[in-house]
């Protein structure tokens, strides 16, 4: 990919046909992986996400009375 830009759709398209290094196969098994780690703390993160929207609003709410 020589004197291209990487923009987020070659950049895909260069990962999934590249065949010096990973495969279909890895990038399939690191997604699978990554999904099942949402699933698992999925509560933890809506939890953690939840608070940090609340405190961002209680600091807006502070700068603005």
């Amino acid at each position: 990919m020589k004197n291209k830009k990487l923009t987020p759709g070659n950049m895909l398209h260069y990962l999934i046909s590249d065949e010096s290094g990973i495969g279909t196969i890895e990038v399939v098994l690191i997604l699978i992986v990554l999904i099942a780690l949402v699933a698992i703390f999925k509560r933890y993160i809506v939890g953690l996400l939840n608070t940090i929207v609340e405190q961002i609003d209680s600091a807006a709410s502070d700068v603005w009375a």
